[in-house]
């Protein structure tokens, strides 16, 4: 299977090129405006295949194409590929606003290909022992409730980067059941002058609380899940570590000595379930449905804060 990777950045090379360098089954296309990278990547790597621009793919026989530019270019390259008849990753978010989010899901859709999004932490090992299967919208029907926090340290910044760049992990992490709108929906924020500080969704569905929070003024970057069930809780603090609350005792919950890192993040599950994918051509529609729902919640969360910043500059002039 030939896979070309386009858009060569600091995430792609620490997260993505560790286990894609490692299949057997795999082999590598390079595509990088940076030329400098680019050699160095290939010599590393042994890649025979290398280019500068993603153009010059379509004269290249591949299997499939994994996005990892700017989120920006995202809807430019993935629409490419996808009237080539080629399946696409793209890394999360697929798009920084939810209508050029369904414009592509509909070029993928009428050209019959498989749009796989890059969210890693449905795949995390630890926390999916605990509640369920990550890549489903049916939870188990007894979670009570699930609180994603990702905190940043001096970070505050662009109300639509921020919740689509960031914000968009833990959002979907909570979208269980592929919610696209703000209907019964509490959100709250903070600003810095202008920019986002803080940002906190929560919602209900049937029995099940769900929050999605991010703190960009926090002491320190941070991730912390907490999940619910009756008489039985969950807190992780980290990828690799985490403690059940049970029966008035607390006890420790960790994966395997030696497990690597990038397993602890879900990337390598999350790249084996994509490389089936490409493999059968096809993806779930549960998966699509609530790709496209968090996109568009984030939208409708994104709109709704613009609006509040616009009324409080307003309420400053007067």
């Amino acid at each position: 299977m030939r896979i070309a990777i386009v858009g060569i950045g600091d995430i792609a090379e620490k997260a993505y090129l560790p286990i894609l360098t490692q299949l057997e089954e795999v082999e590598l296309v390079f595509c990088t405006r940076n030329k400098m990278t680019l050699q160095r990547l290939a010599k590393q790597y042994h890649i025979k295949q290398v280019y500068q621009d993603y153009r010059q793919l379509s004269h290249v026989n591949v299997d499939a194409v994994m996005i990892h530019s700017s989120t920006a270019s995202h809807l430019e390259i993935a629409s490419f590929f996808l009237q080539l008849g080629v399946p696409t990753f793209v890394d999360k978010p697929l798009a920084d606003n939810a209508f050029d989010c369904e414009k592509i899901y509909e070029l993928a859709q009428k050209q019959q290909q498989p749009l796989y999004m890059g969210f890693n932490r449905r795949f995390i090992p630890l926390y999916k022992r605990y509640f369920g299967d990550p890549q489903s919208t049916l939870p188990d029907t007894s979670l009570l409730s699930l609180r994603w926090e990702k905190n940043r340290h001096n970070l505050p910044g662009d109300i639509r980067k921020v919740i689509f760049d960031d914000f968009i992990h833990p959002l979907d992490s909570v979208n269980l059941c592929a919610k696209s709108n703000l209907e019964d929906v509490h959100l709250s924020s903070q600003f810095k002058g202008t920019q986002l500080a803080r940002i906190d969704v929560q919602w209900q569905d049937g029995n099940m609380l769900l929050h999605a929070s991010m703190n960009r003024l926090h002491g320190i970057t941070h991730e912390r899940v907490s999940v619910g069930f009756e008489n039985r809780a969950y807190e992780f603090d980290s990828f690799m570590t985490g403690k059940c609350l049970q029966d008035k005792q607390t006890f420790l919950l960790q994966l395997k000595d030696w497990t690597p890192m990038l397993t602890a993040k879900g990337f390598t599950a999350m790249i084996a379930d994509w490389i089936n994918v490409v493999k059968s051509g096809q993806m779930k529609q549960s998966v699509i449905e609530r790709n496209l729902s968090t996109h568009q919640l984030a939208e409708a969360v994104c709109q709704k804060v613009q609006t509040k910043l616009s009324g409080s500059e307003q309420k400053r002039r007067y």
